[in-house]
């Protein structure tokens, strides 16, 4: 990461002191920071919206646009889409240079006039690199296990409308006490599927408080291949046995892909 953008996040953890107002999420040499920012902005009432923008900045930022997702139970989930997308359309403004400050000021000050817009919704999400040219990463499988789920039932749910809304196709898959989720779409709706996924309070902890999902981890990701099944819709599936839920990879054409990963989680 940049000089630039390491001082840049210093300067954010400054700014956005105030309690749940600020928090890393992730670090990684090769996939580089995702964090949080908690802000208001006023609304079509004039009310204040309170919004949750996540970025993640890729190691060559900020020559590299970043990856925004926006999350508020006061908008719509086209909406949110309508507000990432102006922040991107800003973000293009500023390419080359420390931009989340600028953001989150932009969208403080022009929510109501954004808002006010139809809504565009397309959900596209295209990097540009340092020189110019913009980057499509196409369809692709990436495979998730979850370590549990204390409140099943909605925690399914909201799994199946975060892929619906994202327009990802694969499986939820539970086999004895193993949990797998396998995605299978457009490579930037898969990463907001994971910020989602991290950043809300989608089960409960052992006292029964809402809580975070903290035990997830990202187990094998790649570009869809000749062999691999295309995925029509998003299902929910239970299997009997391992040798089922092998039969159910072989035959979706990732048979390495379960020798490799899944069958290693066997205790």
């Amino acid at each position: 990461m940049a000089d630039a953008a390491r001082e840049e996040l210093s300067a954010l953890a400054a700014i956005f002191c105030g309690p749940d107002e600020w928090e890393v999420l992730s670090r990684s040499g090769t996939e580089g920071t995702v964090f949080r920012i908690l802000t208001k902005a006023e609304g079509l009432m004039g009310a204040d919206v309170l919004l949750e923008l996540v970025f993640h900045l890729p190691v060559n930022y900020p020559s590299c646009l970043p990856g925004i997702s926006v999350h508020s139970e006061h908008l719509t989930r086209a909406q949110s889409v309508t507000v990432k997308e102006k922040l991107l359309k800003q973000a293009e403004n500023l390419l080359s240079e420390p931009m989340v400050h600028e953001l989150v000021l932009w969208i403080q000050q022009n929510l109501r006039h954004v808002l006010n817009q139809p809504e565009t919704g397309s959900g596209s999400e295209k990097c540009t690199s340092a020189t110019g040219m913009t980057v499509d990463d196409g369809l692709w499988l990436t495979l998730l296990h979850l370590d549990h789920m204390r409140a099943k039932t909605k925690y399914i749910k909201t799994i199946e409308k975060w892929a619906s809304d994202l327009k990802l196709t694969g499986k939820l898959m539970f086999v004895g006490k193993i949990i797998l989720i396998l995605l299978q779409g457009d490579r930037s709706n898969i990463k907001e599927y994971l910020l989602l996924q991290k950043t809300s309070k989608v089960d409960v902890d052992s006292s029964g408080k809402k809580c975070k999902e903290k035990m997830i981890s990202v187990l094998f990701e790649t570009k869809v291949q000749t062999e691999h099944k295309r995925f029509l819709a998003f299902e929910v599936k239970e299997y009997s046995s391992l040798d089922a839920l092998q039969k159910e990879f072989e035959t979706a054409g990732l048979k390495k892909l379960f020798s490799e990963f899944v069958l290693g989680l066997v205790k």
